[in-house]
């Protein structure tokens, strides 16, 4: 099974896995938003370095979930 299927099986039968993915893309566009400011204040520096940390550790529970089904 590929991984794109995986990902698709389990947005549509895993809760949990559906609450990770989509914060991940919600965390993912809000620092896009802090990046593409025209300056980036230091708290905006320790926001986008926090955040990309949260995004890491929801990514490393779904990369979990993924590679049980491979």
């Amino acid at each position: 099974m590929r991984e794109e299927n995986i990902i698709e099986d389990l947005l549509e039968n895993d809760e949990e896995f559906k609450k990770l993915y989509f914060e991940h893309r919600k965390l993912d566009d809000i620092v896009k938003g802090l990046e593409n400011k025209g300056s980036i204040s230091s708290e905006d520096e320790l926001e986008i370095k926090r955040l990309k940390k949260i995004k890491l550790s929801l990514k490393d529970k779904m990369e979990l979930k993924i590679s049980r089904l491979k």
